[in-house]
C-alpha cells in the first residue's frame, strides 16, 4: 500500500490503511457529534487567524472564509439543520474530499461543514496548490496547538500523486465521496468503486453570468456605480475568473441605447479599479485571452472585441444564446443585450449555476427563478457575492448531505 504526505496535521507520511484506521477509531471524549463543540471551537479559532490583517491583506478571499467560519455563522448553520421531533441527525461517516486545484479555498468550506457535521474527513490536496492554500494549511496547523486531540485524530489533509491504488483505497474506505472540479474530474474519480452503502456528492462543470438592469444603473448614484465595479472585480479576478461562480458573461437588460451607455460607464470604472488593484495578468494569460476572444470573433460568436490593456477584454456577442461557457482568461467579459430577464429563460442551461445581479427588484428575480423552474441556476446573488460560499451550494444543503437521519417512532398507549 502506498503512503500519503500528511499536510494537516503536519506529520510523517502514512499508509492509507493506517490513516483510515486512525481517523475512524474513537477519539478522546467520544465520537464527534453534529455541531460538536470540539470542532466548532477549532473552526472559530482557525477563522480568527484567517481574519488577521496580515493574512487578509495578502489573500482577501480568506477573509470571506474567515467570516463564514465565525461562531455566529456556524450556530446558524447548525440550527437550520435541526430535525423535527421524532428524528435525530448523526454524522454520515468517513468523508473523502477531492477538491479542485484551481480554487485554493473551496476544499476548506467543504471540509469544515463536514467536520461540523461530526464526520472524520480525508481531504486530498493538490500538489499544485500554492498561495492561499498554503496559508490555509499553515493556519490550520498553527490552530491545532490549542485544539482538542480529537481534531488531529479525525481530520486529515493529504497530498499524493496520481496513484490509482491510493484513490481506490480511500474511495472504498469512505461513506461519502465529495468530488469537485468539473466533468472530467467527476468521471475520472468515479472509476474507483465505493462501498455498497456509500455514495458520491458531485460538483461537475458549472458556469455563471451577471445580469445588470440598464434602468437600475441609470438610477444609481456615482458611489453605487463605483461600488458595483469593485464588486464585479472581486467576483471576476479572484481565482482568475476560473471559479464556477465567477461571471463569464454580462447580460444587460434594457433598451440598446441605454445598455450601450451603461456598459461603457461600467467598464470605464472597472478599468480604474483594475489600475488600483494591480491584478497579476502575465504575458501567457494575455495571449490566452487574445486567442480566445479573436477565435470567437472568427467563429461569428462575437461581433466586436475590445482590449483595455492586458487586464480587460470585452466582446459583443452576436446573439444572447451564444454565451461562451468555457473559461476565456481572467478579465474577459462577453456581453449581450436583452429586453427583459424573461428572454434569458431559453438561454439558461442546467450547468448554469450563479446569476449575479444589479438593479432588479425582488419580484423580478423571483419571477425569473420561477420561470426557470429548476432547469438551471441555483443561486441569484447581488454582484460582489458570487464567490461568497453558503452551506447551500449547487442546490445541495451540504450539512444535510453530510449527515444521516434516524427516525424514532413509538406507539401511543390506548387510553
Amino acid at each position: 500500500m502506498t503512503t500519503v504526505d500528511q499536510r494537516f496535521p503536519a506529520a510523517a507520511p502514512i499508509g492509507v490503511g493506517d490513516l483510515l484506521a486512525e481517523v475512524t477509531s474513537e477519539p478522546a471524549g467520544g465520537r464527534l457529534r453534529v455541531g460538536d463543540p470540539r470542532v466548532s471551537d477549532f473552526l472559530v479559532a482557525f477563522a480568527r487567524r484567517l481574519l488577521a490583517p496580515s493574512v487578509a491583506r495578502r489573500f482577501p478571499e480568506l477573509a470571506s472564509l474567515g467570516f463564514f467560519l465565525r461562531r455566529g455563522e456556524l450556530e446558524k448553520t447548525i440550527a437550520a439543520a435541526t430535525p423535527p421531533a421524532g428524528q435525530l441527525r448523526f454524522p454520515r461517516g468517513v468523508v473523502f474530499h477531492v477538491p479542485p486545484a484551481n480554487v485554493d479555498t473551496i476544499f476548506v468550506y467543504s471540509w469544515a461543514l463536514s467536520a461540523l457535521a461530526g464526520n472524520p474527513n480525508v481531504v486530498r490536496i493538490s500538489s499544485r496548490s500554492a498561495g492561499a492554500a498554503v496559508a490555509v494549511l499553515d493556519a490550520l496547523n498553527a490552530t491545532l496547538a490549542d485544539a482538542h486531540p480529537a481534531i488531529a485524530q479525525t481530520q486529515r489533509m493529504v497530498t499524493y500523486g496520481h496513484d490509482d491504488e491510493t484513490t481506490a483505497a480511500l474511495s472504498l474506505g469512505c461513506d461519502l465521496r465529495v468530488i469537485w472540479g468539473g466533468d472530467r474530474s467527476v468521471t475520472e474519480i468515479r472509476r474507483y468503486p465505493l462501498g455498497p452503502a456509500a455514495r458520491d456528492l458531485t460538483f461537475p462543470d458549472r458556469s455563471s453570468f451577471a445580469v445588470i438592469s440598464a434602468a437600475g444603473w441609470r438610477e444609481a448614484d456615482d458611489t453605487t456605480r463605483r461600488d458595483v465595479a469593485i464588486r464585479l472585480y472581486n467576483d471576476s479576478y479572484w481565482f482568475d475568473q476560473a471559479a464556477c461562480a465567477s461571471p463569464r458573461a454580462v447580460y444587460w437588460v434594457g433598451a440598446p441605447e441605454s445598455v450601450q451607455r451603461a456598459g461603457a460607464e461600467l467598464f470605464d470604472l472597472l478599468s480604474e479599479v483594475v489600475e488600483s488593484k494591480h491584478p497579476d495578468v502575465d504575458a501567457a494569460m494575455a495571449v490566452e485571452k487574445r486567442v480566445s476572444t479573436y477565435g470567437l470573433a472568427a467563429e461569428g460568436v462575437a461581433n466586436a472585441v475590445r482590449f483595455r490593456g492586458n487586464e480587460i477584454a470585452t466582446l459583443e456577442l452576436a446573439a444572447p444564446e451564444l454565451i461562451p461557457r468555457r473559461w476565456l482568461g481572467v478579465g474577459t467579459f462577453p456581453q449581450a443585450q436583452v429586453g427583459s430577464l424573461t428572454e434569458l429563460v431559453s438561454v439558461v442551461e442546467r450547468r448554469d449555476q450563479t446569476v449575479s445581479h444589479f438593479g432588479f427588484g425582488a419580484d423580478e428575480l423571483v419571477s425569473f427563478a420561477e420561470q426557470l423552474a429548476g432547469r438551471g441556476v441555483d443561486r441569484l446573488v447581488p454582484i460582489g457575492e458570487a464567490l461568497t460560499f453558503s452551506s447551500v451550494w449547487d442546490g445541495y444543503d451540504l450539512l444535510r448531505e453530510f449527515t444521516r437521519l434516524t427516525t424514532v417512532q413509538i406507539r401511543e398507549p390506548k387510553p
